[in-house]
């Protein structure tokens, strides 16, 4: 909203310096820093009154012995996170860009999701918060209704299905009737993939700050007419307004890290976990890389595949030999590292490291063909 205000003083009064709110990159800078403070603000008062409402962690009895110390600490810490990103957004953000309005529905619908999530699991004390199918149709609604937007809406003519191939020059890849039934997966999976990462203090954050700084700067390219013909990549009109949105989160993400690493002084909960995995796989979407998403988002493909190989293992080795045998100590793969006897603060940053690694090779992916 103030994005319009600086443009209609502009445009009214020309008054000096009023068109530096033209450039994106000036935007970006200010999303970045109003979400930052508003976490700094927001954050401590959402913890308390979650204090003093006494909306806390529950014990998993099948986790690690060693969480049983975080009992309590104060959950569906998603708001600081969501609050964070949304404000920013609508202060310095075009609403009226497609891209933004997209990755505004996924993140508050999923947000919406997740709470709800949230709230039956710790408020009301239901033991399994939300039933599966429910949340499973939350998140496919969302990518449904995505996918047709970009399948059907003139904004996209002549893009509506189709993607970049990593490390091929002058080839695209067109899904066809594929198309909305991917988009779906992708942002379901991403979504839930990010849901199983949050296990760590700090973990889940971190590694979707990095991705979505990295697809913010690959937004500010496609967006770009100059370095999206330099670098042969999808010429994507307006996209470049989503770096206001994907700096907004690494801010967010860098606030919300102030209180969410180890110890741990709240989580996010499934209220931030669904949205923010749901943005990842929802950027993909829209800067067309969708298959670029298993190199980008590794550590969520790492976590999720080690939770798919010990549940089916076990099936497979008490069904044979009557005894469920695990190829890890414990899933997702994170907790494997916990039961081998690594620190939870070393184990968050060597998957940061990992996850910067896997953002730079993303990065040369669009030099490397």
């Amino acid at each position: 909203m103030l994005y319009y205000l600086a443009e209609y003083i502009n445009n009214l009064y020309q008054p000096p310096g009023f068109d530096v709110f033209k450039f994106l990159t000036f935007r970006a800078a200010l999303s970045a820093v109003t979400a930052l403070m508003i976490s700094f603000i927001v954050g401590p008062r959402i913890i308390d009154y979650l204090k003093k409402k006494q909306i806390g962690e529950s014990v998993k009895q099948d986790g690690p012995k060693f969480h049983w110390t975080k009992a309590g600490t104060p959950t569906m810490g998603g708001f600081i996170v969501l609050s964070s990103v949304l404000i920013p957004v609508i202060l310095w953000g075009d609403l009226l860009n497609i891209y933004v309005i997209l990755i505004l529905f996924s993140t508050i619908v999923l947000g919406a999701v997740g709470f709800l999530d949230d709230y039956l699991k710790v408020v009301k004390k239901y033991k399994d918060g939300l039933v599966a199918k429910y949340k499973l149709l939350g998140q496919i609604f969302v990518g449904l209704v995505i996918g047709l937007v970009i399948y059907l809406a003139p904004q996209f003519d002549g893009i509506h299905s189709i993607t970049t191939i990593p490390f091929l020059k002058n080839y695209q890849f067109d899904f066809y009737i594929f198309y909305i039934p991917i988009v779906i997966f992708i942002i379901t999976a991403t979504s839930n993939a990010v849901n199983l990462t949050d296990g760590l203090d700090g973990l889940a954050i971190g590694t979707v700050g990095i991705a979505v700084f990295t697809l913010g700067v690959i937004a500010y390219l496609s967006g770009n007419i100059e370095t999206s013909k330099y670098l042969n990549i999808i010429y994507l009109r307006g996209n470049g307004e989503l770096i206001v949105y994907c700096t907004a989160l690494v801010g967010a993400t860098l606030g919300f890290l102030w209180f969410n690493f180890y110890p741990a002084q709240v989580f996010m909960g499934d209220t931030g976990s669904l949205a923010l995995g749901g943005a990842v796989g929802t950027l993909c979407v829209l800067v067309k890389k969708e298959f670029l998403l298993p190199l980008l988002g590794g550590i969520f493909i790492a976590e999720t595949v080690s939770v798919i190989i010990q549940r089916y293992y076990f099936k497979y080795t008490k069904k044979k030999y009557g005894e469920g045998k695990r190829v890890f100590k414990m899933a997702p793969v994170h907790h494997h590292y916990e039961m081998k006897g690594v620190p939870e603060p070393k184990i968050v940053v060597r998957f940061y490291i990992v996850a910067i690694l896997l953002a730079i090779m993303t990065m040369l992916t669009f030099k490397i063909r």
